[in-house]
C-alpha cells in the first residue's frame, strides 16, 4: 500500500491513495490553516471507524443476521503533550436491522476488536480502547 502527500499551500495537504481516491486534510486557523480539510488526526480516527464498522457489517451478514445499518461513533482522548497520540477511544456502535441476535453483534464487534481491524489494533498500542453497542429494530 502506498499514498503521496502533497503540500498545496499554507498548510493544506492532498492525500491520494493507490485506489485513486484524494483526501484533502487542513490545518486550523490558528495553525494557518483555512479549515479546508480534515485533519490528518481526524482521518486516523475515521479510517479507524470506517475500519471496523466494515468488520462488523461484514461478520454480521456472513451470520445471516438481517443487518440494514451500523454507525460507528467515535470519541477519543489525546495526550495533552506533544506526540498528542490518541490516549483513549470509545467506540459506540448503533445497528441497526431485524430480529438481529445481541450476542451475534457483540461477538461480531469482539471479532473486529480482537482480530481483524487492523487500525483498531494498531492504535490500541498507545489507546486504550472500549466498545458499546445498541440495537434498533427495523420493520
Amino acid at each position: 500500500m502506498k499514498a503521496t502527500v502533497k503540500w498545496t499551500g499554507d498548510v493544506s495537504f492532498a492525500g491520494t491513495a493507490d485506489s485513486g481516491h484524494t483526501v484533502i486534510m487542513d490545518g486550523a486557523p490558528e495553525y494557518g490553516g483555512r479549515n479546508q480539510g480534515a485533519r490528518p488526526m481526524e482521518l486516523v480516527l475515521i479510517g479507524m471507524g470506517g475500519c471496523t464498522a466494515f468488520d462488523v457489517v461484514h461478520i454480521l451478514r456472513k451470520s445471516r443476521q438481517e443487518i440494514a445499518g451500523c454507525v460507528a461513533e467515535v470519541d477519543a482522548q489525546r495526550a495533552a503533550t506533544d506526540p498528542k497520540v490518541f490516549t483513549a477511544i470509545h467506540i459506540h456502535f448503533v445497528v441497526s436491522g431485524r430480529n438481529l441476535d445481541a450476542k451475534k453483534v457483540g461477538h461480531a464487534i469482539e471479532l473486529s476488536a480482537t482480530k481483524y481491524c487492523s487500525a483498531s489494533i494498531m492504535l490500541g498500542k498507545t489507546a486504550k480502547i472500549t466498545h458499546d453497542f445498541e440495537i434498533v429494530e427495523t420493520k
